[in-house]
């Protein structure tokens, strides 16, 4: 039988939050985790909040996914900077020698899948297939580990080669600095219709020298990359649009374009500083989409920058509810409704707007907004036919019977204390090889961390 658009739903796979939730003030520009560094976190609350989320979705009746946090601590990683000895005497060494370097073998970001991978629905593609590259992350060292297990991981549930396209990772170099979905927006009128793929960077490698680039923190995404993936998925310009942050947007502590926009459908709900050419981007958007673009856009004069990147309102979850009638629910932080202007912004501006926002719901995720993740980071847009979900490999659709596996594997297994002081603890190494081993299991995705692949 014949599949057809309504049978297309977007699968928001998020990432578990990995035992060694920490707040080590990794990330470079990205200012909440700047903020939070050395302060300490609780592994089992993140954990449990972000399943909280996931299952409320679900009962919304949106679908709803399961991505695996990686292997941490990275012990293979010392051991190629040289620490050696047994795992107890790799973490001591670190600790006094680099203790920098064991904070981000430890670091929990995978959390965050939005930064995972692009991901290109099969309506777009000229193969029929869904594609997939992982990011290679490489502007940060904490997170430039992660690609490889990222990779095993999304072979092992969409391993189905007649359906599904792993692309490799990209040169890890600057001049292709790629932070994957983070940075990527699929338009379109549903999801089951053809879209067009709004890549946003930060600068341009080659050649781009006269363009106006960030001067506080760095601009993570280029366009090349953003270009090479593309090609890897085989879009073509009528599909593509290719636009540039705001550098003072960057400055300001917008390290991802889904800090300062976010897309669903034909909505695209972003800040007057988003781009740096506004006009130019909704142009290009507009002569390339089917349906017409629905902007909402939110001045200045509304909201500062320092409100949006503090409050994570552009980092929310745009979503089309599941009844079809084209309404959207937006998925909030808590953070939102503490500030004054965040706050009216949504009621006046989104909920009183001309546009399909028909319901903000507030959740909290405190634990991940401390470390600069909001909503949106945690999770990975994966747009899927019923032929393709039903083709999925393991188990990792959430259902209630696998909400209360995973929500028991948490109570077992997390500590609800951690200082970036406990992380040299031999003993929370084990822990977390002994719980990621049992977790491969509950989700029955097989063998797809270092220590169980020998």
């Amino acid at each position: 039988m014949k599949e057809t658009v309504s049978d297309v739903r977007e699968v928001n796979f998020d990432g578990l939050v990995g035992p060694t939730h920490n707040y080590a003030g990794l990330a470079h520009g990205n200012v909440a985790s700047m903020r939070h560094g050395g302060l300490e976190s609780d592994p089992k609350e993140a954990a449990l909040q972000g399943l909280a989320k996931m299952k409320a979705l679900k009962d919304a009746g949106f679908a709803q996914g399961v991505l695996p946090p990686q292997q941490r601590p990275d012990l293979g990683a010392l051991r190629d900077l040289g620490f050696s000895g047994s795992n107890a005497q790799v973490l001591e060494r670190a600790a006094h020698e680099a203790p920098q370097l064991l904070r981000a073998v430890c670091s929990a970001s995978s959390m965050w899948t939005a930064n995972a991978a692009t991901v290109t629905p099969s309506r777009d593609a000229v193969d029929g297939r869904v594609h997939f590259t992982p990011a290679n992350l490489q502007s940060s060292f904490h997170r430039f580990l992660e690609p490889q297990t990222t990779g095993r991981v999304l072979a092992a549930i969409f391993r189905d080669e007649a359906r599904f396209a792993h692309h490799p990772v990209l040169p890890a170099t600057p001049a292709f600095s790629d932070e994957g979905a983070a940075n990527h927006t699929r338009l379109a009128a549903t999801h089951g219709e053809a879209g067009v793929h709004l890549f946003v960077y930060g600068r341009q490698a080659f050649g781009g020298a006269d363009r106006k680039e960030p001067k506080r923190f760095p601009a993570r995404q280029t366009l090349e990359a953003s270009q090479a993936i593309a090609r890897q998925h085989g879009l073509n310009d009528a599909q593509t649009v290719f636009a540039q942050q705001h550098p003072e947007a960057i400055d300001a502590g917008v390290f991802h374009n889904d800090v300062i926009a976010v897309g669903n459908g034909p909505v695209l709900l972003y800040h007057e500083m988003a781009f740096f050419e506004e006009e130019r981007t909704l142009e290009a958007l507009r002569s390339k989409m089917a349906a017409p673009l629905i902007p909402v856009r939110v001045p200045l004069e509304a909201m500062s920058l320092e409100d949006a990147v503090s409050s994570y309102l552009f980092n929310s979850q745009l979503l089309s509810d599941p009844d079809g009638s084209g309404a959207m629910t937006l998925v909030v932080p808590g953070e939102c409704q503490e500030n004054d202007a965040v706050w009216r912004t949504i009621q006046d501006l989104l909920l009183g707007g001309n546009n399909p926002i028909g319901e903000v719901v507030v959740k909290d995720v405190k634990q991940s907004m401390r470390n600069g993740g909001g909503p949106a980071c945690l999770r990975l847009r994966v747009v899927l036919s019923q032929a393709e979900r039903s083709n999925l490999s393991g188990r990792v659709l959430l259902d209630d019977t696998l909400y209360g596996d995973l929500t028991a594997w948490v109570e077992k297994h997390y500590r609800d204390r951690l200082t970036p002081e406990d992380l040299a603890d031999p003993q929370l190494a084990e822990e977390t090889l002994t719980a990621l081993d049992e977790l491969t299991q509950i989700l029955a995705i097989g063998n797809v961390y270092p220590f169980q692949l020998g």
